[in-house]
Order: structure tokens, then C-alpha cells, then sequence
């Protein structure tokens, strides 16, 4: 410790005089260079938040610093543009005031893009085929894995039937599921491909579906596989169509490459395919091979690694068609990466080097390219494009409802530093002596041998709490006054992250996070997110761009409600990976589409999240039979505040009225919003809350 003789016995100035931040030197107050909120604009928290690079063409920040919606992309007009902020109010706002009531966090799901992404890909892969000179066509497939909500799906295969569009499966649930939706809406030449592990049982039913019409391929994913699949045929009278997942040896670096490669999770390996081309050709079913399969690894981050392995596979497919297999698809599997940071990079797995564009391209020249040398017919292209497709269709609204506040220390509580022990008091003296010098250094140490002081004689019973809680303010306010950057403060959301962002703790995956309103004031906060439940993973401290923190405002002045974020590019894999940790089920849910009506957007679906009675019954409990037990003990009133709570979801509730968005859209919105969503409403009701009818007091 560098040597300042201090007596101790000398008598301190009062403390506050001196250890208010603004009376250090001015050269290190940094935040006196920050710029002021009224010089901000929305452009320039869209350049914050990099809206433009990971939003691009659907997310903006509007004129009136919300963040809006383009459900057409680019070719969205003006005045077709969905204000977010409008939505959340409409779907929040109470219902004497023409909202719909729903309670929150909500996922706000726009059917809109969902259709302009399914058009886009196909239109990629289209031009891809004309300006390559390509033999045959492109065909995709939706994993449904992805997300299999039951409007996703069936808005996939709709929007899809003019470009034979398909679903794949790789469990009997999603087969079934697949099935029932290609009979109903589904393009007659949709194929519906079946991978994952099987069993007799998943084989029979992939059969059934051949039966049906649908243009259905087993994929082998073991070599196994194939006696399961040849002796269910034989049994129903099904002559099978058949495939083969390839493991190649190209692969790429990162998490999300880790099921590919020679030591990948699935698919055969060159000694496997050779043995089931010998299997089929001696019971004489060669040609119901038809397609090869193969994955490189999700968010495949460059077209140069894309076209090496797909080049390997295509050559794979030439030599089946060479032994004589009745080839006719080659499928790329998924990969079809998400710009998450918005960075266009192959940095991370959080972006990727290319477009949609050029992604397609590179699959049907590398294609093309390997079959005509070897003279091998172009196949069809199919692709699994499953998180391109449905990420960008829905946003999570969430509420922060309070947040820490940085240490202060008034003239009520500054005396206590007068209080301290000898030594304690020779600490405090020597970092105001310091900080008058301008040594800033020495000011650094002594403030924190201070603190530990502090602490080691508060564990002693020497001081107080209150003492301790004096000595923390005042060496925040010195590291404030010495320029430090303040530690970021915590904002406390209405949210579980474990249920709703199961990715971000489970593999660090990271999703643009951002203040869907208020862009048109500076966000002066740096903060971080920590969630109702009772877990130190559930926060959020990792953000796009490599930040440890994200820029927010400070919450309303008028109450510590009513500052709503936005999780984007969600769309894929979160609501069915998310679990019920504590008990938080997931979140209410609202269909917006676009509308001509004055705000743009009509909602023609909404649903609560599920209720407390629901997430119990998950759990095997019974809500009924718990009911009548604790209403033996309670009078009417309670009786019916009780069953009020078993219907409630589990969030945090406010009072709605508190819950207005800034833009002041807290009543009906148009004629056109309020009719279809107050039908969609009143339905709801119907089915989400029918059992409190059964909670008789």
C-alpha cells in the first residue's frame, strides 16, 4: 500500500462534504462526455442496437421510436408497417378499454413474414436453378422439430402447396402430425421425409402414409433400419421408398457442427451404405432407394464449406446411381444459417457469411457441378431449412418491472463513516487525500482495502450493517468519481428464461434483445436481466455484439412498471425445448397479421398462457381435488380469491391500467383490430379458463 501518513486520531471533516462524485476532477468524470438525451434520435438506437443488420427486412425503429414490423419484407408499403408497441398495448391493455386483457410475457406471432420467408426461399432456390442452367428443380421439406405449433405448420404447408412444399418428421408424434396436415392442405407431390431412429411402429406409419397418397421416404438413419423396413413392408403390402443419410467427412468448427463429420450422431458411414445397396439388391428393392440425405451442422457459416460438402455428397449420390439405386433427390438437410448478431461474419455461431441468395446457389452449382461430370441425371433439391423459415416470425414482449438502483449516500446515512474504527477512518482519509492529488492509482487501493476492511470487521460484530452499507455507497460513488464505468445494474423481468430462452442458458445462444419503445430517448443504463425464477442461471448477461451488458432506459418515473423489451429471432426450437422450471409455463399468444385498417394489423387469434391449474397438472397434480381440500378450510371470499389464483397464470401481475404503453394506445385501436381480435378473445376465454366452472365455492 503506497505510504500517506494519516493520523487517525485527526478530526474527520464531515464525510458527505467530500465524497460526492460531481467534486472530483473534471478530466476523469467520463460521463460528462456522454451525449445528451435530447441530441438522441431513433436512427441512432437502431445503429446501437444494429436493428439494420439483424432485423433487415422485417425490424425497424419507427419515427416514433418503436420498434415495427415490415410483414412483407421489402416489398412492404407504406403505411403496411406494424407498430409493436401498439400490438403489445392492444393485446395487454384492458378489455373495458378495448384491449384483450391478456396477461404477460407474450409471443406475438406474424404469419406474414412466415409466408414472405417460405416465398423467399423458394424463390432463392428457384433463381438458383434458372441462372445456373440447372437440370431439375428445388423441393424443400419444414422440420417440423423446429417449431410444431399447429398454426406454424399448417401456415407452412399452406403458404408452401404452390412450391410442393413438405414437412419432415423424426418422431411418431411429428409424423402424425406431418401426415394429417400434408392430407388436408398439402401439395399432391410434397414429399414427407421420415428420419430420426425407428422402430416397427414409426415404420408401419410412415407406410400408412404411402397408403394415404403422401409421397412418403423412409430415411435410414442405422443400417438396421433397413430389416424394419423391409419387413413391414412385406407384412402391409407396402412397396417402400426409401433413403439413406450419408455421414461426410465435411464438417465445421463450433457448436452447432459438433453432428457432423465422421463421428457424428447420425447417418452411414461409406462401409454401411455399400452393405444396404448389397441388401436391397439381393431382395431385389434397389430401386426404392431413392434419395440421399446429409447434414453438415446447423448455422453452416460459409458457402465455401457449404459447397465442399455438398460436393461430396452429390458425388456419393452419383456413385449410388452408378450401382444402380433408382436416384431422384438429394437432400441437404438443414444448415441455412441466422444472422443472430447482424454482422454478416463466419466469426461465431451467431452469424453467418452469406445470404439466402447466396446460400442457394452454392448448393445447386456445387450440385450440378459433381453430376455432370460424372454424367448422372440432375436430381431434385431438397433442403430442411427449418430455423430459416420460422425464427423471424415471432417476437417475445416481457416486461422489466423493477431494477437495482446505483449506491447513493445522503446526509442521513454519511455520518456513519464517522463511526468507523481507527483504521477504517486513516482508509477513508488516505482515498479523499488521493483523490484531491489527482492520484487515482493509489485513490483505487485504498478504496478497496477499505472495503474489505470493512467487511472482515462487520463478520467480527465491529460495525454495523448500516456501517457497511455507508462503506459500499461511498467507494461506488469514489469509483464513480475516478471515471470507473458503473457496474451494470440489474433489471428484474417478468420472465422465465429457462421456459421461454431455454437456448441462451442450455448452449449460450444468443438472440437480439431490445426496448421495443422509447428508441427516440438515449438508453443511458447499462443493464442486465434476471428472471422471477429461483435459479442463478436465470438471467441474461451475454448479448449480441460481445456485450456483457445491454443499453437501457431507466424504468417510468411514475411506476416501476411499464418498460417492455423484445426477444427477436426466436422462432425456432424455444417454445419446445422450454421446460417448467418453478412452475412458469409459457406465454400468452396473439396471430397478427397485416390489415388496411388505420393501425395496419388486425389480430385473429389469441390465447392466455397456460394457467396455474394447467403447469400443476403437467406435473400430475390435480387443481380440482387441491381446490376442494384448501376451500375445507377457508370461508366463501377466500374460497373464491383461491380458485381466482388457480386460473391466473404464474406470472407477476400489475394492474393493467399501469401497463400503458408510452405511446399512449392503451384504448381500442380501429374497428379493424378490435373486431376479429375480440372474437378471438372471448374464445379464448372459453377454452383457456374452463375449468375454473369447475371450482365451485
Amino acid at each position: 500500500m503506497p505510504a500517506l501518513a494519516v493520523d487517525a486520531a485527526t478530526p474527520v471533516a464531515h464525510a458527505f462534504a467530500s465524497c460526492d462524485a460531481a467534486r472530483f476532477p473534471a478530466p476523469l468524470m467520463a460521463a460528462a462526455d456522454k451525449p445528451d438525451a435530447a441530441a438522441w434520435s431513433a436512427d441512432l438506437s437502431a445503429a446501437l442496437y444494429n436493428v439494420d443488420g439483424w432485423g433487415a427486412p422485417y425490424f425497424f425503429v419507427n419515427d416514433d421510436g418503436d420498434v415495427a414490423v415490415r410483414p412483407h419484407g421489402a416489398a412492404t408499403l407504406p403505411g403496411q408497417e406494424i407498430d409493436l408497441a401498439k400490438v403489445v398495448a392492444k393485446a395487454a391493455g384492458p378489455r373495458a378499454g378495448g384491449g384483450l386483457g391478456l396477461p404477460l410475457p407474450l409471443l406475438v406471432r406474424f404469419p406474414d413474414v412466415l409466408r414472405h420467408r417460405v416465398e423467399t426461399l423458394n424463390a432463392a432456390f428457384d433463381y438458383a436453378v434458372r441462372s445456373t442452367g440447372y437440370g431439375s428443380r428445388y423441393q424443400g421439406v419444414y422440420p417440423v422439430k423446429c417449431n410444431q405449433d399447429r398454426y406454424v405448420v399448417e401456415d407452412i404447408v399452406e403458404f408452401g402447396e404452390p412450391f410442393r412444399f413438405g414437412l419432415e418428421a423424426g418422431s411418431k408424434p411429428e409424423l402424425l402430425l406431418a401426415m394429417s396436415c400434408l392430407v388436408a392442405r398439402g401439395n399432391p407431390d410434397a414429399l414427407l421425409v421420415c428420419n430420426g431412429y425407428k422402430d416397427d411402429g414409426y415404420v408401419s406409419l410412415a407406410l400408412m402414409a404411402r397408403t394415404m397418397g403422401l409421397n412418403t421416404v423412409i430415411v435410414l438413419e442405422q443400417e438396421e433400419e433397413l430389416d424394419v423396413v423391409v419387413e413391414a413392408s412385406r407384412r402391409l403390402g407396402v412397396r417402400p421408398v426409401v433413403g439413406m443419410r450419408a455421414k461426410l467427412r465435411t464438417k465445421h468448427a463450433g457448436h452447432f457442427g459438433s453432428t457432423s463429420g465422421e463421428k457424428g450422431k447420425f447417418g452411414l458411414n461409406a462401409t454401411q451404405i455399400l452393405s444396404v445397396v448389397t441388401k436391397l439388391k439381393a431382395i431385389g428393392m434397389l430401386d426404392c432407394l431413392q434419395l440421399l440425405h446429409f447434414h453438415i451442422g446447423s448455422q453452416i457459416p460459409t458457402t465455401a464449406l457449404l459447397s465442399d460438402g455438398v460436393g461430396e455428397a452429390a458425388q456419393i449420390y452419383c456413385e449410388l446411381a452408378r450401382l444402380g439405386a433408382d436416384m431422384r433427390v438429394i437432400d441437404v438437410g438443414g444448415g441455412l444459417g441466422v444472422d443472430y448478431d447482424g454482422t454478416h461474419s463466419a466469426q461465431t455461431d451467431m452469424s453467418v457469411a452469406y445470404s439466402l441468395e447466396e446460400y442457394a446457389v452454392a448448393v445447386v452449382a456445387a450440385v450440378g457441378r459433381v453430376c455432370d461430370r460424372k454424367g448422372v441425371q440432375h436430381p431434385i433439391v431438397c433442403s430442411e431449412s427449418g430455423r430459416a423459415l420460422v425464427s423471424h416470425h415471432s417476437v417475445l414482449v416481457f416486461e422489466a418491472f423493477s431494477a437495482t438502483a446505483p449506491g447513493q449516500l445522503d446526509a442521513a446515512t454519511a455520518y456513519l463513516l464517522d463511526e468507523l474504527t481507527d483504521d477504517c477512518r486513516a482508509d477513508y482519509r488516505n482515498v479523499m487525500a488521493a483523490a484531491v492529488r489527482g492520484d487515482y492509482d493509489t485513490c483505487g487501493l485504498y478504496a478497496d482495502q477499505l472495503k474489505r476492511r470493512s467487511a472482515e470487521q462487520f463478520k467480527e460484530g465491529v460495525l454495523g450493517l448500516e456501517h457497511l452499507a455507508a462503506v459500499d455507497a461511498f467507494c461506488e460513488i469514489v469509483a464513480r468519481g475516478m471515471g470507473a464505468p458503473e457496474a451494470p445494474r440489474t433489471y428484474h423481468i417478468n420472465l422465465s428464461v429457462f421456459t421461454s430462452l431455454p437456448d441462451m442458458w442450455a448452449i449460450g445462444q444468443q438472440f437480439p434483445i431490445i426496448p421495443i419503445q422509447r428508441l427516440q430517448e438515449r438508453p443511458a443504463v447499462d443493464g442486465v436481466l434476471s428472471d422471477l425464477t429461483c435459479d442463478s442461471d436465470g438471467k441474461v448477461c451475454e448479448f449480441i455484439g460481445g456485450r456483457h451488458s445491454l443499453p437501457l432506459h431507466e424504468l417510468p418515473t411514475h411506476a416501476t412498471r411499464g418498460y417492455y423489451l423484445g426477444m427477436f429471432l426466436g422462432g425456432a426450437y424455444q417454445e419446445a425445448l422450454g421446460g417448467l422450471h418453478n412452475l412458469f409455463g409459457g406465454p400468452s399468444v396473439v396471430r397478427v397479421t397485416q390489415s388496411d385498417g388505420p393501425h395496419c394489423f388486425a389480430v385473429t387469434r389469441a390465447a392466455a398462457g397456460p394457467s396455474c391449474a394447467d403447469v400443476l397438472r403437467a406435473m400430475q397434480h390435480e387443481p380440482e381435488v387441491m381446490f376442494e381440500v384448501l376451500k375445507q378450510r377457508t370461508d366463501d371470499a377466500t374460497a373464491a380469491s383461491l380458485a381466482r389464483a388457480f386460473g391466473a397464470m404464474p406470472y407477476l401481475v400489475f394492474d393493467p391500467e399501469a401497463a400503458v404503453m408510452s405511446s399512449g394506445e392503451s384504448s381500442g385501436m380501429s374497428s379493424d383490430s378490435e373486431g376479429s381480435a375480440g372474437g378471438a378473445a372471448e374464445e379464448e376465454d372459453e377454452e383457456e379458463w374452463e375449468f375454473m366452472r369447475g371450482l365451485t365455492v
